[in-house]
């Protein structure tokens, strides 16, 4: 991508939006323009379209720096996009720490430091582009389902402590049951949808479909990793996906004193990290090679905690490796070296 001339921060709320343009000259930054509010809406996009004209701000001389809010932004992303705009969408959290907290906090002066960090950091923005209609609705359903199961258990919950009082009222028992009933009929609706919606598609079947032969996995994992990842091979690198998820451990020392075990960071997908959790569970239990591993490290005097961690680990790498080969997994398959072969075959004919 060729350096663009002109950077477009835009900081959105609900109702509105502040966008503001800058540019280098002379080698050093400038604001072009103050910061113009738009109503946040799709009738206004067109103004906010002639702004961005008047001020020689086109689709191949920019890039727009939007700040993720959700789908407070999604409107105006799309315009963007459908009429050829480059744009990068940034955690707000990125955007803070690239700048001193002094001065004021307000709209229009993040969308100035929005403009700025767009031109500061362009190597680094994260560049946007709508997910396929199906992979935006298998989200939403996803999401949807996470929350039913939150509802759901709370309601279980309650239900039980109602259950142990003394004094019994049976009509908050009955409503309670009913709740969670009901929740259980429509997770069990959006799991069909999900599955209707990935039938849909001959890509996104196959690549679930491959992923599900792998021992533990199941379609809700299969799903996130779909609308995630999507199915491109280059997205699946274990070490990159362990580290983005969650489940990689790194290593925390500075000279003599602070020195600490290895630990992963606690942030990432809870979703994808759950799942890949209750998956090594499963295969604990239900696989014979990983349930001999798990012994194997108890022996060892290793965490319970630690081993479910690695066996994550370990199918994550036969997930990416299913995707990249576009091969089902193989039972009893053993990865071999072949160097270790022509040492083999040298050694027998010794």
């Amino acid at each position: 991508m060729q350096k663009p001339e002109y950077f477009v921060g835009i900081d959105v709320a609900a109702a509105s939006f502040y966008a503001t343009a800058g540019k280098v000259k002379d080698g050093k930054w400038n604001l072009i323009t103050h910061p113009r509010e738009f109503e946040n809406e799709y009738d206004s996009m067109s103004r906010f379209l002639n702004w961005l004209q008047e001020q020689q701000i086109t689709s191949q001389n920019a890039v727009i720096c939007i700040e993720a809010t959700g789908v407070y932004n999604e409107v105006l992303a799309h315009f963007l996009v459908a009429n050829g705009y480059t744009i990068a969408i940034q955690p707000p959290l990125e955007v803070k720490r690239a700048f001193k907290p002094v001065g004021h906090k307000t709209d229009p002066v993040d969308s100035a430091q929005i403009a700025e960090y767009a031109y500061r950091f362009l190597d680094e923005l994260h560049y946007w582009k709508p997910r396929a209609e199906i992979l935006e609705q298998i989200k939403t359903l996803l999401a949807t389902r996470e929350q039913l199961c939150a509802q759901k258990t709370a309601h279980l919950n309650t239900l039980k402590a109602l259950q142990r009082k003394v004094v019994r009222t049976p009509l908050a028992e009955q409503v309670l049951e009913k709740e969670e009933s009901q929740l259980k009929l429509h997770i069990r609706e959006i799991e069909k949808e999900i599955e209707r919606l990935i039938d849909q598609d001959p890509t996104y079947r196959n690549f679930v479909g491959l992923i599900l032969t792998i021992p533990g996995v199941g379609l809700l994992l299969a799903a996130n990793l779909l609308v995630t990842y999507q199915t491109s091979p280059q997205n699946f690198h274990p070490k990159s996906l362990a580290a983005f998820i969650g489940i990689c451990p790194f290593q925390h020392q500075s000279g003599t004193s602070v020195l600490s075990h290895s630990t992963s960071r606690h942030y990432g997908p809870p979703a994808l990290r759950r799942l890949l959790f209750l998956a090594a569970m499963s295969v604990r239990m239900h696989h014979p090679q990983f349930r001999l591993y798990f012994s194997r490290k108890i022996l060892e005097g290793k965490s319970k905690k630690l081993i479910i961690n690695n066996i994550a680990n370990k199918l994550l790498k036969i997930i990416c490796a299913v995707v990249r080969t576009q091969t089902p997994f193989i039972y009893g398959y053993r990865s071999i070296n072949p160097q270790q072969l022509i040492l083999n075959k040298a050694l027998t004919m010794s």
